[in-house]
């Protein structure tokens, strides 16, 4: 039995999806441990271009067990809807959905957009899809949980239950707030958008621990990046749960996993959306962004645009205790004049450099040598030009670990293994 994690090394977008459709390929079960509707991994196979939001990235074998773990929060409808569209395009779909996890409902939804707007020039830049409100709820012990889709009757007690003491807050806080739902309403409205999945619904400890027992291969997914972290990211611009390696485990099933790799995956240069800080900011992002084709998966925004920045990324690699690296979108670079590396901070820094809470800061660079080739089509590290080449050896020294995969383009042939 082996377990892989692949998690983020930066802010999120690093290109996981693409990554865990890869290693997939061996996969027993390919699991999602934290988060929701909120990120999108973009996956490209002979299926075609999927975007998925709450399904693991692993789904496109047929032979591997799709878990959702216990940690995320779970969008019922959309759920169902990014099921259809998978299994229109003839993907059969195994699914185990951790009865633990929590629903996030139209109302979070709600809550979000009105909380966004109520902060106007000072808000989180949330995705406005409820995931801050669902955690909230989960840790004030009024969350909704999966498993009680299967007991109807005490659904709708724990619905009604949550409306009393939610609603109240709602309404006093913000001035348009209308909500008109009642709890048996909201409760056939549940049973009725869940029933394409509702027979997964699962303690999926149960058939993780049996796919361990056989020797299988486990492989646990992420969304977002350690920049992103609730606790260790760039607080309060962060998501609202832990994307760290360390919460595999706890977040997919089998609380006490110790992987026996950590892929942490790393663009070959720097992205952000949302809110908070990007140090290595391009002063002209348009053409590269358009080029990158940098757009966030799930709101269609435009991401901040950077030098690739090897202290936040070190940093991160460093969070995640990441046993190696996946460079992704490196034949982006090609024909960038102007290739660095950010190796350092001017300026006055937090003891944690990668992510201040104040300061201004401004960025060290290296400069890098750039090329002209093409280098979609390159299998092998040594059929890269001599310039990449380096570029991948000089961030393979400044992080540490070992750059283990290289992505030259989107396609699951578009993969450069070393060593």
């Amino acid at each position: 039995m082996s377990s892989i994690v692949v998690v983020g090394a930066n802010w999120g977008d690093e290109g996981k999806g693409r990554i865990v459709d890869y290693l997939a390929d061996k996969a027993s079960a390919s699991v999602r441990f934290q988060g929701g509707n909120n990120a999108g991994h973009t996956v490209v196979n002979e299926f075609g271009t999927f975007k998925l939001h709450q399904l693991p990235s692993g789904v496109f074998n047929p032979n591997c067990l799709a878990v959702l773990g216990p940690g995320m929060v779970i969008s019922p409808a959309l759920l169902s809807q990014e099921m259809a569209e998978v299994e229109q395009s003839g993907v059969p779909l195994r699914l185990a959905i951790s009865d633990r996890a929590t629903l996030c409902l139209p109302l979070h939804a709600l809550e979000d957009s009105l909380e966004e707007a109520r902060l106007a020039d000072r808000a989180y830049g949330s995705t406005r899809q409820g995931i801050a409100p669902a955690y909230g709820d989960r840790v004030m012990k009024k969350g909704i949980l999966v498993g009680w889709l299967k007991q109807p009757e005490v659904l709708q007690e724990r619905i009604q239950f949550w409306l009393d003491w939610k609603l109240p807050q709602l309404k006093a806080l913000y001035p348009s707030f209308e909500f008109n739902q009642s709890a048996a309403e909201m409760t056939q409205w549940l049973l009725e958008v869940s029933k394409p999945w509702l027979d997964a619904v699962c303690n999926v400890t149960v058939p993780l621990k049996a796919i361990q027992a056989q020797n299988g291969h486990l492989l646990f997914e992420a969304q977002l990046g350690a920049g992103r972290d609730l606790v260790y990211g760039e607080y309060p611009w962060t998501t609202s749960s832990n994307v760290t390696s360390a919460y595999a485990g706890l977040g997919g099933g089998l609380p006490a996993l110790r992987p026996e790799r950590v892929v942490a995956v790393a663009k070959a240069f720097s992205s952000s959306v949302g809110t908070g800080t990007l140090i290595t900011a391009m002063e002209e992002q348009d053409a590269f962004r358009e080029k990158a084709n940098e757009f966030g998966a799930t709101t269609g925004r435009p991401r901040d645009m950077g030098y690739f920045d090897a202290v936040a990324t070190r940093n991160g690699v460093e969070l995640q205790a990441a046993t190696e690296v996946a460079l992704t979108k490196i034949d982006c670079l090609t024909g960038l004049a102007d290739l660095k590396i950010c190796v350092g901070y001017k300026g006055d820094h937090s003891e944690n450099p990668i992510w201040p809470q104040t300061a201004e800061l401004a960025p060290i660079y290296e400069q890098m040598e750039s090329w002209q080739e093409d280098i979609t089509g390159c299998r092998t590290f040594e059929s890269l030009p001599m310039a990449a080449q380096k570029y991948v050896q000089r961030i393979e020294e400044l992080l540490g670990v070992p750059v283990s995969m290289i992505s030259v383009g989107p396609e699951r042939e578009q993969m450069i293994l070393r060593g």
